[in-house]
């Protein structure tokens, strides 16, 4: 039977939230079915504060203007914050490349996040990505090394390869890379030839 108010039956409001969890990363038709269910049985304590909190960062989520991190600031807490090294620009293709150099703790320098990879295929040339941005942050502010912390996949080299001949041609900063190869407590037989092949060229004296 139709609901008269809207034109649409019982539980497809349900159906429409389950059909929109489903395209989030990593969560399928089924997951998504579970996640609902979870939240409809949690209404209170969970879905009313979800709820709230998405429409929250709907309102006031923004790329930062300096960096391209995402905020609810024009700045984000990255670049506002004057006990990072000035002088160190870490390079990454997406704002989940930023966190997840910001969970290891290991970098307390500043970023730059490109927004994606060159591509030919796709369109994606240096323009989209904003490159000429980033040669004139690196122009402008005292930055003395840009890291390149891109993916080892073609377009990331690719990428990689065309910033540091940029920069190479408008500035003296230090240009370094992430190093790739055998990860920590990995075993050789478990590794991809690329993996292997970057590993191997990329050996050092011990």
């Amino acid at each position: 039977m139709l609901d008269k108010t809207s034109g649409s039956k019982p539980g497809d409001e349900i159906e429409r939230l389950i059909s929109l969890m489903s395209r989030l990363p990593g969560l399928g038709k089924r997951s998504a079915r579970r996640a609902v269910l979870h939240l409809v049985n949690k209404r209170e304590s969970l879905m009313r504060p979800i709820s709230e909190a998405v429409s929250d960062v709907y309102d006031k989520v923004q790329k930062c203007v300096e960096c391209g991190n995402i905020s609810t600031a024009a700045r984000c807490g990255i670049c506002t914050d004057e006990s990072r090294e000035l002088n160190k620009l870490c390079v990454v293709a997406d704002v989940t490349d930023l966190w997840a150099m910001e969970r290891s703790h290991t970098f307390l320098g500043r970023f730059h996040v490109l927004g994606g990879l060159l591509s030919a295929l796709d369109g994606i040339d240096p323009n989209t990505l904003g490159i000429p941005k980033l040669v004139e942050r690196v122009r402008s502010q005292p930055i003395t090394e840009v890291i390149l912390a891109l993916s080892a996949t073609v377009n990331g080299q690719t990428t990689a390869h065309y910033i540091a001949d940029q920069l190479t041609n408008d500035s003296k900063v230090l240009i370094t890379s992430l190093a790739h190869g055998v990860p920590v407590g990995g075993e050789l037989d478990y590794l991809d030839e690329g993996t292997l092949d970057i590993a191997f060229k990329s050996r050092h004296e011990l």
